[in-house]
């Protein structure tokens, strides 16, 4: 069966002045059946596909949070929606059926790289206590004026 509309060859749904209307009904009947069917055919493949999506989704979401994936059979059973968040509060929900625990304490890293790039740009040229402590024994430890003024002219 072909996907393009206009492939179709639509001949026997011409109506000539002689047919009876009885004929012309059954022609008529007959295209909606083959619609029909068509429909039938293109809603089961959708619906394949959306299962096959559904699967793919839920194991990349196991894999990451470092699931079996075969637990996707039992997730799939519950889940009418599935996406991210609804897999993610399902594991915590169920998840100790095959011993899975989230992992607590661990900090949410902000994506924005642009801001860490600053904050590191800020920090990284700051002078941190130890370094103030170590250039104060440097003073107090100098000798002599030349010394002195060496340390502070190669710190600034």
């Amino acid at each position: 069966m072909s996907n393009n509309y206009w492939d179709e060859d639509e001949d026997d749904t011409t109506i000539i002045g002689d047919e009876s209307e009885n004929d012309l009904q059954k022609k008529l009947r007959k295209k909606i059946r083959a619609d029909e069917k068509r429909i039938k055919d293109l809603e089961d493949q959708l619906n394949g596909f959306t299962k096959v999506e559904k699967e793919r989704s839920v194991k990349e979401v196991l894999e990451k949070q470092g699931v079996n994936p075969k637990a996707a059979r039992l997730i799939l059973k519950d889940l009418d929606e599935v996406n991210e968040e609804t897999v993610q509060n399902w594991l915590e929900e169920n998840g100790d059926i095959f011993g899975y625990s989230p992992a607590e304490g661990t900090p949410e890293v902000d994506g924005n790289r642009a801001e860490l790039r600053k904050q590191n740009s800020v920090t990284q040229g700051a002078t941190t206590p130890d370094r103030g402590e170590d250039m104060e024994m440097k003073i107090d430890g100098a000798q002599s004026a030349e010394e002195l003024s060496r340390i502070l002219y190669s710190q600034s």
